[in-house]
């Protein structure tokens, strides 16, 4: 078993799967000593002996039909419960390394088809391949003994039946399915994402007519992983019947063998039944082979989303955050998103004093985002610094704090914010888990979300996406989380982008009021009410262009000047 798939289990997890192995091996074992057992009653009580000579092998059979029926109950519950394991560890070994911002190249239906489908493989690989290979093993070499000791030239064609069965069956099977289960994985993948397209972008489909076009390629993607499938079960049959007709020829070859050898009635019955049960947990073996090889394509996935390096380094020895109120203190600051293109930042320098509130205007992809991005440890810079103070002139470099601790004293708003499918109360608590009901009243209040609150109930389900909130409650319900979770430094990423003009206005008048007071970095198009901010920093292509309070730069031309003048025109009209 290789490092990657040991990890997955752990040693609990070995001790248990070595018990489900014994398990497996034990009920098969039973199996086989049962038909031979039953065989020689059977043919010897046709001679009739006397009864005696019959006891051993009436408790034998009644021993092995028992044993046999609980060592396979004690095999499925052992067996299950380690598979189940390690799949909830790779589960969860998945969800942690996500947890980190990283440049996945996969995301939305493919992500959540390799987090569902894909983390399946690890529990198949353990109940469907190994599992049952440790059993066959076992069992034909058992059966293999018992033949030497009556006939070794019947031994001899029973090992060749098992090797054939066995390993030649499904290394054949696995190689025919590897190049379909590697095009399987996308193929469930492309249809989840365009199923989700349905789902999700019904009204717009609906309203540009394009519902049909979307219909007819999540059709197209559904036939072509139906085609897949069924290539993939030809295959699993055409390997079931390979390996049953392998079985009738091993047991004829051996019948053959003792006839031309003479054994006599009850050693032939022996045999012939021990070889035709031998296979039993052999012809598995067939269509685990074709598993395995989309079990390899699975695994490989997985590990894909796991190599992927996180956004940010983790320092080696991250140093604790300074106590006490923050100062954040950012000198020629430089941010590329890949190498080779043009900075998002170039040379920004910000200082952030504790109380103080300061907005950043720009055009779309001015960089704003990225500063923020920065701040809270989703992007590392090329080049510059940004220092954190607090109490007594204690001073750390960003980078060299954990990127945990820095959310927990600089976050904020995002662009989308996400609702669960969860209660409103939950999604509160998502800030703040061990917040009581005055603290989560507070928190709505100060968002001017009470009436909604008052109106609908603290335990109103919320649709996933936003699908039961308008926009402006989705930004307030944002804005209380952010309160509740009250970090020393807030920051607000463009709170009021997609909203009406009146919401808008309304929502950043009530947003400055609960702001005042509290270190705040606000990231917005929307000029009205910026005159109450400390400062504003105009961002160009990167560049710090301008900054100062609103009546200073209203005086002098520039981006902020026009951007005024423009609003103030779309207001009048």
């Amino acid at each position: 078993m290789s490092a990657t798939r040991a990890s997955m289990i752990g040693w609990g997890g070995g001790r248990r799967l070595v018990v489900a192995a014994l398990a497996g091996t034990a009920a098969d074992l039973a199996g086989l000593g049962l038909i031979a057992s039953a065989a020689w009653l059977i043919t010897r009580a046709a001679q009739q002996p006397s009864l005696a000579a019959l006891s051993v092998a009436i408790v034998a059979v009644r021993a092995f039909a028992t044993t046999r029926g609980v060592f396979r109950y004690a095999e499925r519950l052992s067996g299950h419960d380690v598979a189940l394991r390690a799949q909830a560890t790779t589960r969860e070994r998945l969800y942690a390394a996500l947890i980190p911002a990283r440049p996945l190249s996969h995301g939305g239906a493919d992500l959540l088809s390799r987090m569902v489908d894909d983390t399946d493989a690890v529990q198949d690989m353990l109940v469907r391949c190994l599992l049952p290979a440790v059993a066959a093993l076992a069992t034909g070499a058992a059966a293999v003994v018992i033949a030497v000791f009556l006939l070794p030239a019947a031994a001899l064609v029973l090992l060749a039946g098992l090797a054939v069965a066995g390993v030649l069956l499904p290394a054949i099977t696995a190689t025919a399915a590897r190049r379909g289960s590697a095009r399987i994985a996308p193929a469930r993948a492309d249809l989840a994402a365009r199923v989700a397209d349905l789902v999700h972008g019904a009204a717009d489909l609906a309203a540009y007519g394009a519902g049909d076009r979307a219909l007819a390629a999540a059709y197209a993607a559904d036939e072509r992983l139906a085609a897949l499938e069924r290539r993939q079960a030809r295959t699993n049959a055409m390997a079931l019947a390979a390996g049953v007709l392998i079985q009738g020829l091993t047991v004829a070859g051996v019948v053959l063998a003792a006839q031309a050898a003479a054994l006599g009635q009850v050693p032939t019955a022996v045999l012939a039944l021990s070889a035709l049960v031998a296979f039993e947990p052999v012809l598995p073996l067939a269509s685990a082979g074709e598993r395995l090889a989309g079990i390899t394509a699975a695994l490989r996935r997985l590990r894909e989303v796991r190599a992927t390096p996180p956004a940010v380094a983790e320092p080696s020895a991250p140093v604790p955050a300074p106590a006490g109120p923050l100062t954040v203190e950012i000198s020629d600051l430089v941010v590329r998103h890949g190498e080779g293109r043009a900075p998002a930042l170039d040379g920004v320098t910000l200082t952030l004093t504790p109380g103080r509130r300061i907005a950043l205007v720009g055009p779309s992809g001015a960089g704003k985002s990225t500063l923020l991005s920065v701040l809270m440890r989703l992007v590392d810079p090329e080049s510059g610094d940004v220092r954190l103070t607090g109490d007594g002139g204690r001073a750390a470099e960003i980078r060299d704090l954990a990127p945990e601790a820095v959310r927990e004293r600089i976050t904020g708003l995002t662009q989308d914010p996400y609702v669960f499918q969860a209660s409103l109360r939950d999604n509160l608590r998502l800030a703040g888990p061990e917040a009581g009901d005055d603290e989560l009243a507070s928190a709505v209040r100060r968002a001017r979300l009470s009436r909604w609150v008052e109106r609908t109930g603290w335990d109103t389900p919320l649709g996933e996406d936003a699908r039961t909130v308008s926009g402006g409650q989705l930004q307030r319900l944002a804005l209380a989380r952010a309160l509740l979770y009250d970090p020393e430094v807030l920051l607000l990423d463009e709170p009021a982008e997609a909203l009406d003009e009146t919401t808008a206005d309304a929502l950043m008048a009530d947003l400055l009021d609960a702001t005042h007071g509290r270190t705040t970095l606000i990231v917005t198009h929307r000029l009205r009410g910026l005159d109450q901010v400390d400062e504003i920093v105009v961002l160009e292509e990167g560049r710090v262009t301008q900054r100062g309070r609103h009546d200073e730069l209203l005086a002098v031309p520039g981006y902020y000047r026009d951007l005024w003048q423009s609003e103030a025109l779309v207001a009048r009209s």
